[in-house]
């Protein structure tokens, strides 16, 4: 990790190939994020909708991960707390809302899924279940087609902690290290799986669990975007140069609860949860554009009100939006051709 004395800090991003705007608009959607998973909590509270799952804390890396990208040709399979990465690649306030309050506009799933079950064929992102790691070997299979068919793309995967310990996680790293494929694994490690602390769940780092596959496992600090920037982009290198996967562990922690349905003071202590805002990826970042003379006062007023009309704008829409007919249950489920003879 780069010296963070006075000097080396004022060009940082500039040194990692971001410019000024780039770097500014970084920090512009890790507060979109935010603002959509606070207001989305209220939303639950207020009894508008009935469910959110939040990724409060998170934020940075995806948005640096996002960054670091091929946002137009790459293939994404993130997971349910990655609202500021489906944001950062394209994804709007409106979509998101649609989702959260089960319509029919939803184009995720048509109001079908649970939000957080992201999917969109025009920015390229792969649909998700609710199980978890399912779309570990689905993003080793998009990597396997892009190297049959020889095209220059590179899927990325993300999940939590816990999900290393499932076996799909397994099967397809070794299948992305045999095969030496264009994916990154990147695991956001948030420190819970639910309820469960890290230290109960693993005996060693996640990022260390590549070397039995034979790629690169890198661990990374979540709430530094820059860095975990620089770790993405070199790994997108990689692939893109048939050198094969990259695991990257980023460490972070997750600030709110699991989900709406969870006291995460059961298993938690508030000044535990305390003790980590203090290190907020957001936070931080926001202080280095301040620094670097990128960031205002004004600057942050502004965004917040942008982002505040457009959040009352998406709700508006959502909520006025027309909910699935009750038909449209069994769509996608069973073969609807006419099959007059049997099968």
């Amino acid at each position: 990790m780069e010296s963070q004395g006075t000097v080396e800090t004022g060009s940082r991003h500039q040194r990692l190939g971001l410019s000024d705007g780039q770097a500014i608009d970084m920090y512009r959607y890790m507060v979109m994020g935010r603002k959509y998973d606070e207001r989305s909590l209220l939303l639950q509270r207020a009894g508008k909708i009935n469910f959110h799952v939040s990724g409060v804390g998170q934020e940075a890396a995806q948005v640096a991960a996002a960054f670091a990208l091929d946002r137009q040709n790459d293939y994404f399979l993130p997971y349910y707390r990655d609202y500021a990465f489906v944001l950062s690649v394209g994804m709007t306030m409106r979509e998101l809302m649609l989702s959260l309050f089960a319509k029919a506009e939803d184009p995720n799933s048509g109001g079908r899924q649970m939000p957080g079950h992201f999917g969109s064929k025009r920015l390229r992102i792969v649909t998700g279940s609710s199980p978890v790691t399912t779309q570990v070997p689905h993003a080793v299979g998009f990597a396997l087609a892009a190297k049959m068919q020889k095209k220059p793309f590179v899927s990325y995967v993300t999940f939590g902690e816990g999900s290393s310990n499932q076996g799909d996680f397994h099967e397809a790293c070794n299948f992305a290290g045999v095969n030496k494929l264009p994916v990154i694994i990147m695991c956001e490690n948030n420190q819970y799986a639910i309820s469960i602390p890290a230290h109960k769940q693993l005996g060693g780092k996640v990022s260390d669990r590549a070397l039995g596959y034979g790629f690169p496992g890198i661990r990374v600090d979540g709430n530094d975007p820059l860095e975990v920037y620089r770790v993405v982009k070199e790994a997108h290198e990689r692939a893109l140069a048939g050198e094969g996967p990259t695991l990257i562990e980023a460490m972070m922690y997750r600030l709110s609860p699991h989900s709406t349905s969870d006291n995460d003071l059961a298993y938690r202590t508030k000044e535990e949860v305390e003790e980590n805002w203090k290190k907020d990826g957001l936070t931080a970042y926001r202080n280095y554009l301040v620094e670097q003379g990128l960031w205002s006062e004004e600057q942050e007023r502004d965004l917040i009100a942008e982002c505040n009309l457009e959040l009352k704008e998406a709700i508006a829409y959502a909520e006025n939006a027309p909910f699935p007919n009750p038909e449209d249950t069994l769509l996608h489920v069973y073969d609807e051709s006419n099959h007059k003879g049997g099968f």
